[in-house]
Order: C-alpha cells, then structure tokens, then sequence
C-alpha cells in the first residue's frame, strides 16, 4: 500500500519522523487541488489540504505497511484518508512500479482561508519545499504553480519556529524556496 505525499510528506526527513517508508516516487495526481488552508481547532497554523475536485497536484508515492499507515493517520488527525485510483496518477521520471496496492491520500474539505492567527508560517513552507527541491527546482516550481492560497496571511517564523516537524533545510537552499515563494504570491495576487 501507498501514501500520496503532498506537503511536509514529500521531505524525507520530515516523513521519516513517522514512520518507515519505501522510495518516494514523484508523481502528479489528477482530481486533487492543493490549497493553504486553515483547519479549525486542530493546528496552530494553516498547513496544505487537498480537496478531491478539477485540479492536479504533484507529490510523493511512499510505500508503507499497515503499521507505519496507523502512525500516519495519527499524524493526519484532521483530514480523512481517502483512496486514489491509479489510473490518476502519473509518473514523473518516467519510473516504473507495479500499479498493484491501495494508494492512500489524506484530504480535508472543511478548512477555510489562512489567517493572522493561523497563517501560513515559513517553517512549513520550507520543509515542504526542502522536500520538492531534493526531487528537482522543476518539482519545486510545479508544487509552486499547483497550490491556490499564496495571497493569504503568512508569518516568516525562522527566528523561533512554530512548524514541530521542521526537518532538514539548508541555508542554500533557502534562497532558493524565497524566490519560489516571492514569485507564488506576486503570481497569487495576479490572478
């Protein structure tokens, strides 16, 4: 069985804090929209959700064991694990796997737009963006344009760090993820 990673889960580092996993293949995943989205009463912040509607969203597949997919849920309070059909999927890199098994995404239809007291903190948006640059900056630049919700209140947080699974960012890298992020909501305020 599979686990679609689309935030903090694409970083190895951060995924590892879990539970084991297998490989993570990069994919995109069609019938997913990715927003910033604040959940109540469960964070402190407003982290990624996907609602299953007109959209794609790129990500990890990791495989797991049905132990490991107890600790996740654990770690997904919040959202509901929903299934995905492999004919939705498709791979970038052009690997190749056995489309054999469930692949599990975990989904949230009941958030509502980042504000002050639950932004968007840059702790966050770095380990995710750590996570899609150990993949490739096109990764990166894909997770940039398939996520809605840029424009809304965001905190930089580096100084004291609120985002408890931070995992694995390095400094050169993070002049990499502000420029993605500059131009997400220069892009956001566009449109």
């Amino acid at each position: 069985m599979y686990i679609f990673g689309y935030g903090s889960l694409i970083n190895t580092f951060s995924r590892q804090r879990t539970g084991n996993t297998g490989a993570a293949i990069p994919v995109l995943v069609e019938g997913l929209q990715r927003y910033w989205g604040k959940i109540e009463g469960s964070y402190p912040i407003s982290p990624l959700v996907v609602v299953q509607e007109q959209g794609q969203c790129n990500g990890v597949l990791v495989e797991i064991d049905a132990v490991a997919l107890v600790e996740f849920d654990k770690r997904e309070h919040g959202y509901q694990r929903v299934e995905i059909a492999w004919q939705d999927i498709t791979f970038i890199d052009d690997q190749s796997l056995k489309r054999e098994g469930t692949v599990w995404v975990y989904t949230n239809n009941n958030f509502c737009t980042p504000c002050p007291k639950k932004p968007i903190i840059q702790t966050y948006v770095d380990t995710v963006l750590a996570g899609c640059l150990m993949i490739s900056p096109q990764f990166a630049e894909l997770f940039i344009s398939t996520t809605k919700g840029w424009q809304h209140a965001y905190e930089n947080d580096r100084h004291q760090p609120k985002y408890g699974n931070l995992a694995h960012v390095f400094k050169q890298d993070r002049l990499i993820i502000d420029q993605l992020v500059k131009f997400a909501i220069i892009r956001s305020h566009q449109s």
